[in-house]
């Protein structure tokens, strides 16, 4: 969503690069051009104005002026600043000390209530917790029915004693006060300690709307009131917080639809403007899609600096620890990785969830956009299928694998024979490199591992051997020749002392009789 304003920024960053001074005409140019880049982004005006203000004090300060390196001391800045109106510090939601703990969601109709009800039921069985879904949104057709299946594929239960509306020409005939009363009481009934309720919305702020949440909310006294926004919908944002802030007193913030490709930064003015933090975020469509937010990992992504820790809590959730074992037992016994290790981990990588998604919070991932929206994510399924028509043995044994195999496999998994050729030619590196790797050999080409082109392949020896010639000190010629003298006949002195014959330098004549042997033992020494 927010590739349009990390571009610009990115590039205006980039001015600075390399300037071992900052002039005050330089910092003038880089704060208007972030301000336009955040007015560009649909920003609120007033929380551009100040966010340029207060990196334009800072940037003009000692701060910067003193720096080893001005520039990136101009994009610490910023990032700071950034995360100063993303919230400043991760929110997590406060448990009620007497479960269970009540949720609440707010919101216009649209903005995605109903499928961050189930998405944030399933986060929170993840966590441990026994949350109960209550369909107090008794007004849009079919929408308890949407919270129903919902629930269903999260593997959490829905208390919905009202069916509500099947079409838009009916009638809304329930109480959803009344039902949400009811759901917190049977949810403590059953013994869950976390309640989401789903409440109406409506297409734009009104009093009967407004009337209804804060109804519910007197009724329910929730710990945590969650206002859901849609990321797309642009400066209107801002007033729409404002008026639920006024209406029902949100205490945090969900952005949803953040996969869109709108310029979304209304959004990062809304905890900003209303003084709440952002909690959550939705990102995808599916229920796996949504994740804590954490302003200063945003902040990171917006400035192309990757999120690495976001990255590594994803992989940790859905790594298999047994099969990582397994492949690391393999890796240090130094056995033949085969395809069937290769399928194993293309299967590990798919549970992690989009690879556009999981390249794009590396660092430096703008720079490689276009190839990563190009990137075709059914290519895993066609390697899949490749390698799942492959025989055990030949999986094992991919050497066996002729060219009427290749046109076998290539028809079971419905792909050409180049595309067989290419799998197997990329394995087969792969399989040289991991082999490298195991026998302590580094990975081929990376500088500062072992291998050729590395630090530790023929560039190493020869620097070794180069520093190992040492080049007299003295500028006198004849007293240069007789310090290499003396040094020569130190070494050779060195030699002639060492003891030859044993590996540590133990003399190699010795007496067997001398030791502790079995009886016999004395053939085995060659005495």
């Amino acid at each position: 969503m927010f590739n349009s304003l990390s571009d610009r920024l990115t590039a205006t960053f980039k001015n600075l690069r390399g300037k071992g001074r900052l002039t005050e005409a330089d910092i003038d140019a880089t704060v208007r051009e972030i301000r336009r880049a955040l007015l560009d982004a649909d920003v609120a005006v007033p929380v551009v104005r100040a966010f340029a203000a207060a990196v334009k004090e800072r940037a003009l300060g000692l701060e910067v002026s003193q720096a080893l390196n001005p520039g990136q001391q101009v994009v610490k800045i910023v990032n700071e600043e950034l995360v100063g109106i993303l919230g400043g510090e991760t929110r997590r939601i406060r448990l009620a000390k007497n479960p269970p703990t009540v949720i609440m969601l707010a919101g216009l109709q649209g903005a995605g209530k109903t499928t961050l009800a189930g998405k944030l039921s399933k986060w929170l069985k993840g966590q441990g917790h026994s949350p109960l879904l209550v369909a107090c949104d008794l007004q849009r057709p079919n929408a308890v029915r949407q919270l129903q299946v919902n629930g269903e594929r999260a593997g959490v239960p829905v208390y919905a004693p009202h069916p509500g509306v099947s079409s838009e020409f009916e009638s809304a005939t329930g109480d959803p006060v009344a039902v949400a009363r009811q759901g917190v009481a049977e949810a403590r009934a059953r013994l869950h300690d976390v309640v989401i309720v789903d409440t109406a919305g409506r297409l734009g702020v009104d009093a009967e709307l407004m009337q209804q949440a804060a109804d519910i909310r007197a009724a329910i006294s929730p710990d945590e009131v969650l206002f859901v926004i849609d990321a797309m919908i642009g400066q209107d944002a801002v007033n729409t917080a404002l008026a639920f802030n006024e209406g029902v007193d949100f205490t945090g913030v969900v952005l949803t639809k953040l996969d869109g490709d709108a310029r979304g930064g209304a959004a990062l003015s809304v905890a900003s403007v209303t003084g709440k933090p952002v909690m959550f975020a939705s990102t995808g469509e599916g229920l796996n899609d949504f994740e804590l937010f954490h302003p200063d990992r945003m902040a990171s992504r917006i400035l192309d600096m990757g999120d690495i820790l976001t990255l590594i809590e994803q992989a940790e959730q859905s790594w298999d620890k047994d099969e990582a074992a397994r492949m690391a037992k393999k890796f240090a016994d130094q056995e033949e990785f085969t395809l069937e290790d290769f399928l194993a981990q293309m299967q590990q990588i798919r549970n992690m969830g989009s690879m556009k998604k999981m390249l794009m919070m590396m660092p430096g991932a703008a720079n490689m956009r276009e190839q990563l929206e190009n990137f075709d994510e059914r290519e895993i399924d066609r390697v899949e299928a490749i390698v799942r028509s492959m025989t055990p043995h030949e999986r094992l044994a991919p050497k066996i694998i002729n060219g009427s195999r290749r046109a076998r496999i290539a028809r079971g998994s419905g792909v050409h024979v180049s595309e067989v050729n290419g799998l197997l030619e990329r394995f087969t590196q792969a399989q040289k490199m991991m082999k490298k790797m195991a026998s302590g050999g580094g990975i081929p080409g990376m500088p500062g591992m072992a291998g050729p082109g590395g630090f530790g392949g023929p560039r190493k020896a020869k620097a070794v051997a180069a520093k190992g010639k040492k080049k007299p000190r003295s500028g006198n010629p004849a007293k240069a020749a007789q310090e290499l003298q003396e040094a020569e006949a130190r070494r050779t002195a060195a030699r002639t002392a060492a003891p030859t014959g044993a590996a540590f330098g133990g003399q190699q004549d010795f007496d067997p009789s001398a030791m502790n042997l079995p009886k016999g033992f004395e053939k085995f020494l060659g005495k």
